[in-house]
């Protein structure tokens, strides 16, 4: 999660840019041969807080083995504080970020070209409930006028989900009083003490408060048709992205990352309980795996089945951004150059996801 702040503080660091043209990347990908073995060395990738259900695809593919299968030797750095993961893409340290694709609009409106190469979420998976003990009578969402919200950060899902619904109310931000708690357990302590009224957060933490009977669901984009509710369509959440010069010259590693992230999200598809016991690491539990397994059985069809970006979602994403007060960030940006579906058509063929 980041916000404005954040990304503008790591765009000062940074006066890189992204040569090549993504069309002209993506033609040295689609000539350069698909199979596993012509990727090799090592790659890393940023991304802030994986244990996170967007992320899920990510870790899955590592631990099943499937990027060393593509012969990639990948290590995932897990930065938690907001803009890190960001920060580390723009100055090189890394070569790729799994992140809201919301990121990827931003950056290029601002002339920095990382295009998705994969996308993992077709849908937010954030949550906004209401306190049954403080907000008890509440009916419309105009009735949060005035009280506190909890969220992860400004700037993130979570707060422009609740941005756009306010809009929706003819209601803005300054209406409510927004509570940013990066840390779910701190989160939780507040809405359980009655120091927030509402919350806008992801799983596990939501579906632990449905199971209490504290919170009340006003909006919910664990599902598609909840997320179409609320966004109209398709909401691209996390996805990898590297730079355009990277993907024009790294061609054959770009593909081996995507093969092995779609193959996770194709095994995604039909994992049971078991599978992910035996799969996700011991620490994604927080000493609780059947909340775990429950919020898993929420959210898996916010996951793609085969890493493609749908077609109006980078519409969908800029309209988004447009609602919660950063249009005048997308008035030229070409969209077809903040994502390709080039490498993930080849993946999604030879897996057939």
């Amino acid at each position: 999660m980041w916000c404005r702040r954040d990304c503008l503080r790591a765009l000062a660091l940074s006066a890189m840019g992204a040569s090549g043209a993504v069309v002209r990347a993506e033609s040295r990908v689609a000539a350069a041969t698909p199979a596993a073995r012509t990727a090799s060395g090592r790659l890393v990738i940023a991304v802030n807080d994986k244990a996170t259900f967007a992320y899920l695809p990510l870790t899955l593919a590592d631990r099943l083995g499937y990027f060393s299968a593509e012969g990639l030797n990948v290590q995932i750095r897990d930065l938690n504080e907001p803009g890190q993961a960001l920060q580390a893409l723009l100055s090189g340290s890394v070569q790729a970020l799994s992140a809201p694709f919301s990121q990827t609009v931003q950056l290029l409106a601002r002339g920095q070209r990382f295009p998705s190469i994969v996308l993992q979420g077709r849908a937010s998976q954030v949550v906004l409930g209401v306190s049954r003990k403080t907000l008890g009578g509440f009916r419309t969402l105009r009735d949060l006028r005035g009280h506190r919200v909890a969220i992860t950060a400004l700037g993130s899902d979570s707060h422009r989900l609740v941005q756009v619904l306010l809009a929706s109310a003819q209601m803005g931000s300054d209406d409510v009083h927004f509570l940013p708690m990066p840390s779910a357990s701190v989160a939780l302590a507040a809405f359980r003490q009655g120091q927030v009224d509402a919350i806008c957060y992801a799983d596990p933490l939501v579906t632990l408060l449905e199971q209490d009977g504290a919170l009340r669901v006003v909006a919910d984009t664990r599902t598609v048709r909840g997320n179409a509710d609320v966004f109209g369509g398709h909401m691209p959440a996390g996805c990898v992205s590297v730079s355009a010069d990277y993907l024009e010259r790294h061609g054959p590693e770009c593909q081996a990352l995507v093969n092995a992230v779609v193959h996770a999200l194709k095994w995604l598809q039909t994992a049971g309980p078991s599978d992910i016991i035996k799969t996700v690491p011991e620490s994604f539990f927080q000493g609780d795996r059947a909340l775990y397994l429950a919020a898993f059985s929420r959210s898996r069809e916010a996951w793609v089945p085969d890493g493609l970006m749908p077609e109006s979602g980078p519409n969908n994403v800029a309209r988004m951004l447009a609602r919660v007060g950063e249009k005048e960030f997308f008035q030229s940006v070409e969209l077809a150059q903040t994502f390709t579906n080039v490498l993930a058509k080849k993946a999604k063929a030879r897996f057939r996801a």
